[in-house]
């Protein structure tokens, strides 16, 4: 499951905070401890806010990141990896070609929500990913889950199913 923390901002707090000051003009003089005194201004709460609102947009922006799916596993298994997980509607899923291809990524129409077009989702099953690295993207934004496999490999298990939330 693709999942994000979010990050707050705060502004922190100095209070007990004590200042060393020495009497005298010298040196030499006898040491003390004073209360310091920390102020903000309007101006330093609306750089914070700025601060704030930017972080949130920068959480905001990587839900919709993408969410990345090896074909095969680095041990040369005949698997998507991972083979079941969830994203949220409208996040995309990159499909990374990693071993054993050739491979393709094919959804079962009879296995995804009603009104979907499998078609419109998945790679025709003539077209391959044949080299390492090469990709396949797909966003899914109706709810719901959708079973997908490898057409070459379908026989030997590669099958994955990703459930969008």
């Amino acid at each position: 499951m693709a999942s994000l923390t979010s990050a707050a901002a705060t502004a922190p707090s100095f209070a007990g905070l004590k200042v060393a000051a020495r009497s005298g003009g010298g040196g030499g003089g006898r040491r003390t401890t004073q209360p310091m005194v920390v102020r903000a201004s309007l101006r330093d709460a609306a750089g914070l806010a700025v601060v704030a609102t930017a972080a949130s947009a920068m959480v905001a922006a990587s839900n919709a990141m993408a969410f990345d799916v090896l074909l095969g596993s680095d041990t040369g298994e005949l698997a998507f990896v991972p083979n079941s997980f969830s994203v949220a509607s409208g996040e995309t899923i990159v499909f990374k070609n990693n071993a054993a291809f050739p491979h393709n990524v094919v959804f079962d129409e009879d296995e995804i929500p009603k009104g979907v077009d499998a078609g419109g989702i998945s790679m025709a099953e003539e077209d391959l990913l044949n080299a390492p690295g090469e990709t396949y993207s797909v966003t899914l934004k109706e709810k719901g889950s959708y079973s997908f496999y490898c057409s070459p490999h379908q026989g030997a298990g590669m099958v994955g199913k990703v459930t969008v939330n």
